[in-house]
């Protein structure tokens, strides 16, 4: 299938490091965009929830892209997380991300006013037009209180060609079903939980918006690209096996449990900004113990 715009398979949403005083970890930013590279990732989000940007200042987020830009050398895209519950702040960040060169932004429904869906169409209608960047919508009733519709989703796929897809993360495979019917058959659906991915590949979905890999991209690559050949008892036994961590990086608000991991491969100090707290020492340790096992078990795969 050809996709009007092909942000690639595996796309991280990353995470913004933080030093001891909680200020941004510039160089620790070029660090983690090199792992990612590492990692097999096809795209990196920055600015994302996963990259705390509720506490984010609009500088602060602006000068991650451009270390993840440096950093990356043009080997991986670049999407920008421009959402805001402000239209007009939502059009300025979009136009921003432009500027600084972002290869596509991901835009989030607005939270907290909860608006109808047709504000929610009135809203991405007015970021479309302001940018010519692909917009993929971000849909998680879970944090933003609203649900986008089916029909509304593939309205605006329909009415602006530079809406390009969705990250869908309600957990809900019928509606995957519903977009993947009303939508049109070039615009993209995206898992936004990693451990729904190859379920959602099963019923239409081009790959997932992942934070697991952080530390399992290149097995969650191997896995959507042997569901997409044909390989599906292999795709199976690898999900099987990602499985336990898939869930267990979620045992704390997210990002902190994948922070306590990446500090634990020392690539970023493990600090996450308040009102989010770092885990304690029982978590910290079952879930590197988790990893250590779910690494293992790869490698005798």
């Amino acid at each position: 299938m050809t996709l009007r715009c092909d942000l690639g398979e595996l796309i991280t949403a990353m995470v913004t490091p933080f030093d001891k005083q909680r200020a941004v970890d510039y160089k620790s930013v070029e660090k983690v965009s090199k792992h990612l590279l590492e990692q097999k990732t096809d795209a990196i989000v920055v600015a994302g929830t996963t990259g705390e940007s509720p506490t984010l200042t609009h500088e602060e987020e602006q000068e991650v892209l451009y270390c993840t830009k440096a950093a990356t050398s043009g080997q991986c895209k670049i999407i920008m997380g421009a959402g805001s519950n402000c239209t007009e702040t939502a059009v300025n960040s979009s136009k921003k991300a432009q500027e600084l060169g972002a290869d596509a932004i991901l835009s989030v429904v607005p939270y907290y006013n909860k608006p109808s869906q047709q504000g929610m169409i009135e809203h991405f209608g007015a970021i479309a037009k302001s940018v010519d960047l692909p917009i993929i919508l971000y849909n998680i009733q879970g944090r933003t209180g609203v649900d986008m519709s089916p029909s509304t989703i593939a309205f605006l796929a329909k009415e602006y060609d530079n809406i390009v897809a969705v990250k869908q993360s309600n957990g809900n495979l019928d509606l995957i079903s519903e977009i993947r019917m009303l939508a049109p058959d070039d615009f993209a659906i995206y898992s936004g939980d990693d451990s729904l991915t190859l379920p959602m590949l099963s019923i239409g979905a081009h790959g997932v918006v992942s934070v697991a890999s952080h530390v399992v991209g290149a097995p969650i690559k191997s896995m959507i690209r042997n569901y997409k050949a044909g390989q599906v008892v292999a795709a199976c036994n690898m999900h099987r096996i990602l499985y336990p961590l898939f869930k267990k990086i979620f045992i704390a608000p997210n990002p902190t449990p994948i922070k306590a991991l990446l500090s634990k491969l020392d690539i970023i100090e493990n600090y996450v900004r308040r009102p989010l707290v770092e885990l304690d020492e029982k978590l910290r340790l079952e879930l590197s113990e988790c990893l250590d096992c779910v690494l293992s078990k790869i490698e005798n795969n």
